[in-house]
């Protein structure tokens, strides 16, 4: 049986360290999600991707498709 969040150690807010307020978790309060949102739309937080291939269309958006939208087949 798991131990539930509760009984375990208390979530810590990721922005000062305090301890998270369930109505904004895992933040301790609306000012520290506030300052997390404002990172992610300014580009300080990114999620890392591939590189680009040499094979790789950056134009190609998938398959093409008909205007009365049946896929093209070659």
């Amino acid at each position: 049986m798991a131990a539930s969040r509760s009984a375990s150690k208390p979530l810590r807010c990721p922005i000062c360290g305090k301890d998270a307020v369930e109505a904004y978790r895992p933040f301790c309060s609306k000012r520290c999600a506030d300052i997390d949102l404002a990172k992610w739309f300014s580009g300080s937080y990114a999620i890392g991707g591939r590189e680009e291939d040499e094979g790789d269309d950056p134009s190609a958006k998938g398959p093409s498709q008909r205007p009365n939208g049946e896929d093209e087949e070659d």
